[in-house]
């Protein structure tokens, strides 16, 4: 079959960089100190064996870290990221990861270190017998498998462009040997680039087996291998489910997934499910940690695997496939125990692959990363640019120990210097940050079907939720969230029902609403765009306003939407109550965006250095909103005799908005311990009244200490079916209230039952 003319036929070349991944990341829990951790898998982690994201390996200190299977580099690694700091999150504060493959120092006596503590006595008798068969330290190692997937698309034209057989999974499964078995005769190029594993910490060897430094001890005999005995053939399917079969029969593995090779083929859960099903993925096997990385591999690294399995798939191979793994196998035995600052003995066949690999992606116009090459030729001319090589480098300046140390406290605080977001996806809002955090937490699967629209797809088992923007659910009903956006309706109803809101007038054009200046002008009054949310457009004037005012704010509210309402101004604190299931949860005051005057600073500069708190940025992706200083900013300026270049007196209070709203750089104050359950009864019955489940509803009070139930104790100025959680899990001063936790266990309140 001639796969390099299919390959390069012009209804196969637009499929051919499509693909699938998957990463599974093993490291040790270790303490600040860089010493094994001593404690228990974090318990902030679902407490189930079976979290999909975060799991124990073989010892109770060995986490796995596994991203879902996602179409891009760009998601995997989005994903990973995310992963990588819930785990970090979820420890111990005094912990974090180890960056190497091999292990940091280990107990003296192997049997101080720990099987993992899981519920299913199967998985505990498995480990058991890997520690009897090979010892628990090498069981220690820890690596990155990648799964990999060719596009179905590409299988799918490579089928149709041969005549040579009509069996699709025959054909499929076909395609995923014959890169098996390049990738096997090539795995030596793996471990002399990303090698990373040249020594060994304490208590690791039995007796010092390895007097000098190589490049991978991981990947060669001294690492994870199996016994000798143990032989797969990779020639065709039927010998590969047959092989694993046997030796299991003959007691040589205990299970299936005892097999350690390089690749692992993959259709199922047991190897005998490749025989009904075919090859559905490959797994890469045989990468070192790259301790320079946050993540343990760099997507330079993922990229080159995915081009080095398409040259795999591209190139010819021998004509007996287990003679032409078999040099593979014993050539990446000579490069992973070379010094890694020595050239490998097959310099000139990398520099022929890495030649093809480029010719290869030219021939089929493949895009890739500017430098890849770049960098892997200056590696292949300097070992000491590659990973093993550099990792010895530095520790000559110190010890391996003592540069993994480093480099995990460096990823420690990566971790820690944002905790209110997901690195790998900050472009989303903030609340859906955090809701997708406690749903990799607690095992809930999440599947992204909109990243720019917040919509989210939560499974648990066979329980599923769409989400959106992290608190728009299913168990509100879409009249109940127009209600809410409809800022006339809502005080309707809510009138209806017998609650106070403001009196006012509604306006569909500006000229309409500048013809009722008079009945506005002399009394306080607030006018907002009928439908907007986060305090977009908003404008207070407690004391009435001019002509030239008023007909300032109004264009500022018709920019928001095309009908305005014109309200009574409220006298008292404006709260926010979050309502979720008939139950107040957390209520914060808001101050409006604010500066404190020191007598020298200008008002512009004392709004630069409070825009400086890491806490603060655009678009709901931090806690807190940056002031800006637009046109209501300086109209409520003017309203108290500054401008931008005023200096205000030390310790002056002065506000740049009327409105309230995180969202327009106002101060977040929780203050739930504080409010009476009168007050947070009304915010209940309030939502209720509305039809709705979750909703942020603010409340005008004038005196706390006054009773809900006396005449105008209160005011209801409007209903959010979207309020921001993010600000009640960060305030600016008091009690974190973490709302999106609330919103995870109310749609799957099987996660408490769970944990009883």
């Amino acid at each position: 079959m001639d796969i390099k003319r299919m390959l390069e036929s012009d209804h196969v070349k637009p499929y051919i960089f499509k693909g699938r991944y998957g990463i599974e990341k093993e490291g040790q829990r270790i303490d600040l100190s860089g010493d094994l951790a001593k404690t228990d898998h974090p318990t902030k982690i679902s407490i189930n064996d079976v979290n999909p994201y975060i799991q124990r390996d073989f010892s109770e200190t060995q986490m796995e870290l596994i991203t879902p299977v996602t179409d891009s580099l760009e998601d995997l690694f989005s994903y990973l990221s995310a992963i990588h700091e819930v785990a970090y999150r979820s420890m111990d504060a005094n912990e974090m990861l180890w960056p190497l493959s091999m292990p940091p120092k280990l107990p003296e006596k192997e049997e101080d270190i720990i099987i993992a503590k899981l519920k299913s006595a199967d998985n505990v008798l498995y480990r058991r017998h890997l520690a009897n068969s090979y010892g628990r330290r090498k069981q220690m190692i820890s690596g990155i498998h990648f799964n990999f997937q060719f596009g179905e698309e590409l299988i799918d034209a490579l089928f149709k462009s041969q005549t040579e057989t009509d069996d699709y999974k025959k054909f499929k499964s076909d395609i995923y040997l014959k890169t098996t078995r390049n990738y096997l005769h090539h795995q030596w190029l793996i471990t002399y680039l990303f090698g990373a594993s040249p020594s060994s910490e304490e208590n690791f060897f039995e007796e010092d087996s390895l007097k000098e430094p190589v490049r991978s001890i991981r990947n060669s005999k001294n690492g994870y291998t199996n016994h000798e005995d143990v032989q797969v053939s990779f020639g065709s399917l039927e010998s590969y489910i047959s092989d694993i079969t046997s030796m299991v029969n003959k007691g040589l593995l205990i299970e299936e997934k005892e097999f350690y090779s390089a690749v692992r083929l993959r259709g199922g859960q047991q190897v005998s499910d490749l025989e009904n099903d075919g090859v559905k993925y490959i797994e890469l096997r045989n990468i070192d940690l790259n301790p320079f990385e946050t993540y343990g591999i760099s997507y330079e690294q993922a990229e080159f695997l995915h081009l080095f399995l398409l040259y795999s798939l591209w190139n010819d191979e021998g004509a007996n496939s287990d003679d032409w793994i078999n040099p593979g196998e014993s050539n990446n035995e000579i490069v992973a125990l070379e010094h890694p600052l020595e050239p490998t003995q097959f310099k000139h066949e990398a520099e022929n692959i890495l030649n093809e690999m480029e010719k290869l992606a030219a021939t089929l116009h493949l895009t890739v990363s500017d430098t890849l090459f770049v960098h892997l030729r200056e590696m292949l001319i300097d070992p000491g640019k590659t990973l093993s090589g550099r990792l010895y480098t530095e520790s000559e300046k110190s010890s391996q120990g003592q540069v993994a140390t480093r480099i995990a406290k460096e990823n420690y605080d990566k971790s820690w210097d944002k905790p209110y977001q997901l690195t790998g996806f900050t472009d989303m809002e903030l609340s859906t940050q955090n809701l997708m955090f406690d749903a990799i937490q607690h095992g809930v699967q999440v599947e992204i079907l909109d990243r720019h629209d917040q919509f989210l797809k939560l499974q648990l088992n066979d329980h599923v939720e769409f989400v959106k923007n992290g608190n728009m659910t299913g168990k509100d009903s879409y009249i109940s969230t127009l209600i809410m956006e409809n800022k006339t309706v809502t005080k309707k109803i809510l009138h209806q029902h017998g609650f106070r809101v403001p009196g006012g007038e509604e306006f569909n054009n500006i000229e309409q609403a500048l013809r009722s200046y008079e009945l506005f002008s002399s009394k306080p009054f607030v006018v907002k765009p009928k439908s907007t949310n986060y305090g977009l457009g908003i404008s207070i004037f407690k004391e009435g306003a001019n002509f030239e005012d008023y007909q300032k704010a109004l264009t500022l509210a018709f920019k928001e939407d095309s009908s305005v309402l014109i309200e009574e101004f409220l006298n008292g604190t404006e709260y926010r109550f979050f309502v979720l299931n008939d139950k107040t949860l957390a209520i914060l005051s808001r101050i409006p965006a604010n500066v404190k005057g020191d007598g020298t600073h200008t008002i512009e500069e004392l709004v630069d250095q409070k825009n400086q708190d890491p806490l603060r940025g655009r678009d709901h992706r931090t806690p807190l909103e940056t002031i800006q200083l637009g046109e209501l900013e300086i109209l409520m300026l003017k309203g108290q005799g500054y401008q931008l270049d005023s200096i205000p007196k030390d310790g002056a209070i002065i506000y740049l908005r009327e409105n309230s709203n995180v969202s327009t750089g106002g101060d977040s104050i929780d203050v739930t311990d504080l409010i009476s359950e009168d007050y947070k009864k009304i915010a209940v019955d309030a939502v209720s009244a509305l039809g709705a489940k979750i909703s942020g509803i603010d409340l005008i009070i004038e005196d706390l200490k006054v009773p809900a139930a006396t005449e105008n104790a209160y005011g209801i100025i409007e209903a959010n079916f979207n309020p921001s959680m993010y600000m009640h899990a960060y305030p600016y001063q008091g009690v974190s209230r973490r709302l999106t936790l609330n919103v995870l266990h109310y749609l799957f309140p099987e996660l408490l039952q769970n944990q009883q």
